[in-house]
């Protein structure tokens, strides 16, 4: 179950005896729906005072419907405790489908057991530095100047008083940096003799670790105080951007000229730049950390390590979205002092200590930077009198579209319209597809398929160019055939970008494809030159098996419609029509075997590094070896620079 802008939705709640009150339109009457406030009282989202709207129209549900003739006392924890029919069993349909309308505001108190972030009611809601001088004419993001905190009567400044390098981290972290350096004191000493101040705060003493200044001892001036800070002057700081948001050149050679190693921290799958799963990398092999004991202070070494301020949330129960592969460790305990989460006390992970339901993940502090999308507007461009970027490149971590590559001033696209101008949805969640790249090498197997039995495969381009000089319907065609099982571990479904209206039907195979290419399968050469290749259209998205607390959503079956839901998988069996690379022509030797998913970026995903996988393969003519099947990403850099100088096989033993 998921609650999104207010709404609760279940999966099939029944709402038998509500409907028999208020049938039309599918409407939910109050008068039965005791239930409801204590379903939202669980969650935070109303009192008991509440009122419930008059009528609720209910959208209709998909999958299965899990509750029943549901009864709450209102004294239970979770719904789970009230009685019912039983998990699953209901003689409801989804016209019966219960919902409610919530407030957008929770009870004071609540938190949600999967997030844990810096306390609601601080003492000191906002901070910033203000520049001493240019303000308004700084380049973003401001690094240096004034501490300043909002107070209920306005902006004030702090007393710099006792104020410590620690107080200055904590701040800095806040703000989106990873760390501080010394001021200017003497400069800022001299300027403070010609201003004037406002003073709200001092004696603030920071141990380093907060993620926020109000978790800091400090003290307000009272209204009466009319000594304020004597014998001091405003606090300053002097933050240093991570790499990502280094403002000058200067701090960019800087950085540079700094040896860098390979990351051994990485963030993956979030809808902005810091945030998602933490990975590490142990062995030359990423993988992820279980949520055990995950905190603010493990988070924050996380954030700061990889060039952001400290954490605004430590997430658990894979909120952003499950990995695939190695869990490396579990119970980290880091004071908020250690510069890598490496230097954390942690626990190596056994097979039996968690499950990638429990993967760790971050939202850090992030600089402002003028950049943000606040809100996305859609439209139609016919009135569009001027193109002013074409040809734009992007990598996907730049925060601005000027960042990209593009052609500069002198555009090419010199047709203005809606055909050629270009726009955009922006959504905080996207699906995320990865293949099992263990079920690649278990699968994988040559066939000699004859001809007359390839028609409909040669009618999709499922084979290689040389099969339309061939002698049909004699002859046979070679192929490597595997077995693709790709996993959704997102945060939304993957839906075709076409609607149903434009699939096209294949009458040969009996079937629509929802999207043209969905997968390019390559043999390359050590060096990267493409021998063979094959692709799959999506004629069939849908979710063939489910992890256990999901539900299946999309069969293919009576043109019914087409995606893999989150924490579901579809499989393309080795033994059906283009599973396969036409590898006749193909000459013995050492090849890897590649597959992409999603190869044209069709459909969005909050991660594309790891929608290509790659195996070692050795081809003798006869048969062939597949092995080190990996995803793209799943390994060190160096273990990847000696995968693509892989030499060959010298015999038939696979080490």
């Amino acid at each position: 179950m998921e609650r999104e802008g207010g709404m609760w939705e279940g999966s099939g709640g029944c709402g038998r005896e509500e409907r028999r009150r208020g049938r039309e339109g599918g409407l939910v009457s109050p008068g039965r729906s005791f239930f409801f406030f204590f379903f939202l009282e669980v969650l935070g989202l109303i009192s008991r005072t509440s009122t419930l709207l008059p009528a609720i129209r209910v959208l209709l549900g998909q999958g299965r419907i899990w509750l029943d003739n549901l009864s709450c006392s209102g004294t239970e924890q979770s719904v789970t405790e009230c009685a019912s029919r039983g998990w699953g069993n209901s003689d409801c349909t989804h016209d019966e489908d219960a919902g409610v309308i919530c407030k957008d505001q929770r009870l004071p108190g609540f938190s949600d057991s999967n997030v844990i972030e810096v306390e609601h009611h601080l003492q000191v809601e906002e901070v910033r530095i203000r520049p001493a001088v240019g303000w308004g004419r700084r380049p973003l993001p401001v690094t240096e100047g004034l501490v300043e905190v909002r107070l209920p009567d306005g902006w004030s400044q702090v007393c710099d008083k006792g104020w410590s390098a620690h107080n200055s981290h904590v701040v800095c972290g806040m703000l989106g940096f990873p760390s501080e350096k010394r001021v200017n004191a003497a400069f800022y000493r001299l300027l403070a003799q010609r201003q004037q101040h406002s003073f709200g705060l001092h004696g603030v003493a920071c141990m380093g670790t907060e993620a926020h200044l109000s978790l800091c001892s400090l003290e307000f001036y009272r209204a009466n105080d009319t000594a304020r800070c004597p014998g001091g002057g405003p606090a300053v700081v002097s933050c240093v951007p991570g790499p990502l948001y280094a403002a000058s050149s200067g701090q960019k050679k800087q950085q540079q000229s700094k040896p860098q190693g390979e990351a051994r921290v990485r963030l993956k799958s979030g809808a902005h730049p810091g945030e998602g799963r933490v990975e590490v990398l142990k062995a030359s092999t990423w993988g992820t950390v279980c949520d055990r004991k995950w905190d603010l202070h493990a988070a924050s070494v996380v954030c700061r390590e990889l060039g952001f301020g400290s954490a605004r949330e430590a997430l658990s129960g894979a909120r952003m979205g499950q990995g695939m592969g190695a869990i490396h460790l579990s119970e980290v305990r880091c004071s908020g002092q250690e510069l890598s989460l490496w230097k954390c006390p942690h626990k190596n992970i056994t097979a039996e200590d968690c499950s990638h339901s429990q993967d760790a993940g971050v939202r850090c502090n992030l600089p402002y930077t003028g950049a943000e999308t606040r809100e996305t507007w859609y439209w139609d461009s016919g009135n569009i009198t001027e193109v002013v970027m074409s040809g734009v490149r992007c990598t996907g971590t730049e925060l601005s579209l000027d960042q990209c590559a593009h052609h500069g001033t002198h555009t090419t696209c010199k047709r203005t319209g809606t055909r050629f101008t270009a726009g955009v949805i922006c959504s905080e969640t996207a699906s995320d597809l990865l293949l099992h790249s263990a079920l690649v090498q278990e699968t994988a197997y040559i066939e000699d398929r004859p001809l007359h039995m390839l028609y409909c495969a040669a009618e999709e381009n499922c084979l290689a160019s040389s099969a339309r000089s061939a002698n049909w319907p004699y002859g046979h065609r070679r192929l490597l055939r595997f077995s693709s099982q790709i996993h959704n571990l997102g945060r939304a479904d993957f839906r075709p970008k076409a609607g149903r209206h434009s699939w096209v039907w294949h009458e040969c195979h009996g079937h629509y494809h929802s999207m043209d290419i969905f997968t390019h399968y390559d043999i390359l050469t050590p060096n990267g030159t493409k021998v063979a290749e094959g692709h799959k259209a999506s004629f069939c998205l849908e979710d063939t098996e489910c992890q256990e607390d999901v539900s299946k959503r999309y069969e293919c079956a009576n043109f019914g419609e087409q995606g893999i839901t989150v924490g579901c998988w579809d499989l393309y069996r080795h033994d059906i029509d283009c599973q396969w690379i036409d590898i006749t022509d193909v000459k013995p030797g050492n090849y890897i075997l590649q597959i992409v998913i999603n190869p044209n970026f069709e459909v969005a995903e909050s991660d594309f590094t790891n929608n290509a996988m790659k195996c070692n393969c050795k081809y003798d003519g006869h048969r062939i070896w597949v092995h080190n099947c990996h995803i793209g990403d799943a390994f060190s850099e160096e273990a990847n620079r000696r995968f693509e100088r892989y030499p060959g096989q010298t015999s038939n033993q696979i080490i």
